[in-house]
């Protein structure tokens, strides 16, 4: 594991009808690439309550490091209740504030930041001041840095997204957030022509669309790139997002085309979308095997 990834962020219990389950995008990414083999590191912080050690139990065992999980007194362990009733699209009520709207500046994260492949981040975590102001301080020294939109009403405001955006090599978000972005520079209608003034607008290596079951679109330097959706049975599509991004920074780490990244980005989404809850358990022959060798028949 030579390539390291940090996800800088939420941590929290998805609070279900049935059960609840661990989440949080940036723990769900991080958790996704050591699927794949990579050195990957999650930032966040937890209460010291029985939800906090229960999911830095769950940390350890997806194999994800400890030591940058902060563990604070004076708040709880975040929870978030889960609105299942649409199984294409899950929505959330998230509450606030909880430990992850604390997490502190150590000398050492700014260290661990620099030395990074990519520093992933969103806009969730950016909702209270403490921890904007250390994920500000760690985008100072990021080299690459990919914002994963994830925009979650009420918890954003116009002004910080385009303050995140303004820092990103990579941007990664879904066509209804696009839709909203687009709608602050114009109200362009065309999901082609918004992608392209929103990656001229931020100076971005690259620009990310993904389209639920009908796939994703990449915008680069080499031009645009489109990926239809792979069919399959779906369970739930929590987390599917997330192992999108995943897949989409372990192929670009590869070294593989923009297509093939596209390609099997959408697979493995697809892949999470057919499995209970947002971190199953793969691998990359999981991916060939169940998706992408099953789609060639």
């Amino acid at each position: 594991m030579t390539s390291t990834i940090t996800c800088f962020g939420e941590i929290l219990w998805d609070v279900l009808p049935t059960s609840k389950q661990p989440g949080g995008a940036p723990m769900n990414v991080a958790a996704d690439l050591r699927n794949f083999g990579i050195n990957a590191q999650l930032i966040s912080r937890v209460g010291s309550d029985e939800l906090g050690r229960e999911l830095l139990e769950f940390l350890d065992q997806k194999g994800l490091p400890l030591n940058l999980v902060q563990v604070g007194q004076t708040h709880l362990t975040g929870v978030a209740k889960a609105n299942i009733s649409d199984s294409n699209e899950v929505t959330y009520k998230i509450v606030q504030p909880v430990a992850w709207d604390y997490i502190q500046l150590e000398p050492e994260l700014l260290n661990v930041v620099r030395n990074s492949d990519f520093f992933v981040y969103g806009s969730l975590a950016a909702r209270s001041q403490q921890t904007h102001d250390t994920l500000m301080a760690l985008l100072a020294v990021a080299p690459r840095k990919v914002f994963d939109v994830n925009l979650r009403a009420p918890h954003f405001n116009r002004g910080i997204v385009e303050e995140l955006l303004s820092q990103a090599t990579i941007v990664k978000l879904n066509e209804h957030e696009l839709v909203e972005l687009a709608s602050w520079y114009g109200d362009e209608n065309d999901l082609h022509r918004a992608m392209h003034q929103l990656r001229s607008h931020y100076k971005l290596d690259k620009l990310i669309v993904t389209l639920g079951e009908h796939g994703a679109v990449l915008l680069d330097q080499a031009g645009l790139h489109s990926q239809v959706g792979f069919s399959v049975d779906v369970a739930d599509t929590i987390g599917s997002g997330d192992a999108f991004l995943a897949a989409f920074l372990y192929q670009t780490i590869q070294g593989a085309s923009p297509q093939k990244t596209l390609e099997f980005a959408c697979a493995t989404g697809s892949y999470v979308a057919t499995q209970s809850g947002a971190t199953p358990a793969f691998s990359q022959e999981t991916i060939v095997a169940d998706i992408l060798s099953a789609s060639a028949i």
